[in-house]
């Protein structure tokens, strides 16, 4: 994979339209933030080994 192939890739779908752009455009996903964290993230982890947790709002 080269360095600019992920840009290359994200300018080229929204040459033919995403769908995901359109609807971000109109639906405020910032909004859900709140309600997702408190019931996906694991609050009572014993240590903070392992990777990060992606985010939440992303993965909506």
């Amino acid at each position: 994979m080269g360095l600019f192939d992920e840009q290359f890739a994200v300018a080229h779908l929204s040459e033919m339209g995403n769908p995901i752009e359109s609807i971000s455009k109109v639906v405020d996903f910032e909004m859900f933030r709140d309600i997702l964290e408190s019931r996906l993230l694991n609050t009572e982890k014993k240590n903070n080994a392992g990777a990060k947790p992606f985010d939440v709002v992303m993965m909506f």
